[in-house]
């Protein structure tokens, strides 16, 4: 019997992250673990959310302007935090012309508070270059009506980021049925 060549397999390439992965906005890198709620997902699910993250940051880095509405903002930061068991915050940076730079959730917390550093959301807003932003939180509870410590971070950050000119446009509490925007119930 006459032996049989076999041609050694070559490994499989490593993935590499497609061109425009890099113009996205990336989700903010909630991972799957116990007080997360991804952590009931199956990996396959966990990955279609991370997908269609990564479709709608392609949308808005190409279209800068789709935060044009209150509504698209809320919609927006209900998809990044409506399903999180404690309570993150974060902050979407604006350039001059109030258009998309990043969204980045700063601070991780509790089920029912979350300690938030304004130094850390002004040395964020210098890296960034923005000159406005959107802050946004999440109540897990359920629950869209700011507290009195809601209104008060927020009068702090206000004043703090105004000091190197950076404008407060809103404050955003999201929950996983709704969301509120504080300027528009004049809280701001």
């Amino acid at each position: 019997m006459a032996a049989v060549e076999s041609t050694p397999k070559t490994p499989r390439r490593a993935r590499r992250a497609s061109p425009e992965a890099s113009e996205c906005i990336p989700a903010y890198g909630a991972g799957a673990g116990v007080l997360s709620f991804r952590h009931g997902l199956r990996v396959r699910e966990r990955n279609a959310i991370d997908k269609a993250i990564a479709i709608v940051g392609r949308c808005l880095a190409l279209d800068r302007t789709t935060f044009a509405t209150p509504d698209a903002v809320k919609t927006y930061l209900q998809l990044q935090l409506s399903g999180e068991q404690v309570e993150r915050f974060a902050v979407l940076f604006l350039d001059v012309q109030n258009r998309f730079i990043a969204f980045e959730v700063m601070f991780t917390g509790t089920l029912a508070q979350t300690s938030v550093y304004p130094r850390e959301v002004v040395m964020a807003a210098l890296a960034h270059g923005a000159s406005a932003v959107i802050l946004s939180h999440n109540h897990p509870s359920g629950s869209v009506q700011p507290s009195r410590a809601d209104e008060m971070l927020t009068q702090t950050l206000k004043q703090t980021l105004a000091l190197i000119d950076v404008r407060v446009l809103d404050h955003v509490i999201v929950a996983p049925r709704g969301a509120l925007s504080m300027a528009e119930r004049g809280l701001l």
